[in-house]
């Protein structure tokens, strides 16, 4: 999973395992190990109907309604925006770079719809 985050916006990218990881448990999470402690970014299912945030202490966690989660899982649906207050959010899978850098894995990413053969 990535993340995104720019002034007051905040974007999560899932690949194809993590969108089905949180199709199946309900939740998917990452983090980064800085020093001293960890930063948790997460996403979890809810039963809300708008798309959600919070940061408490070193975690994001980004809440999704599962009728959002059930479109990214079984649809060609892309993704899912909202807002918590000021903060612009942006749920959407993954998809390979077009230039297909070798930077990073890509082999679980979505085919990207825009390549051409």
């Amino acid at each position: 999973m990535k993340i995104r985050i720019k002034d007051n916006s905040v974007r999560f990218r899932l690949t194809q395992s993590e969108v089905s990881e949180l199709g199946e448990k309900g939740m998917v999470s990452s983090f980064t190990q800085f020093v001293d402690r960890p930063f948790i970014y997460m996403i979890e299912k809810t039963q809300n109907e708008a798309l959600s945030a919070a940061f408490i202490e070193n975690k994001i966690v980004m809440k999704i309604p599962e009728t959002m989660v059930n479109a990214l899982v079984s649809t060609d649906t892309v993704g899912f925006d909202g807002q918590t207050g000021s903060v612009k959010l942006l749920v959407e899978k993954d998809f390979v770079c077009i230039d297909n850098t070798m930077e990073e894995d890509q082999s679980d990413n979505y085919p990207n719809p825009n390549l051409t053969c």
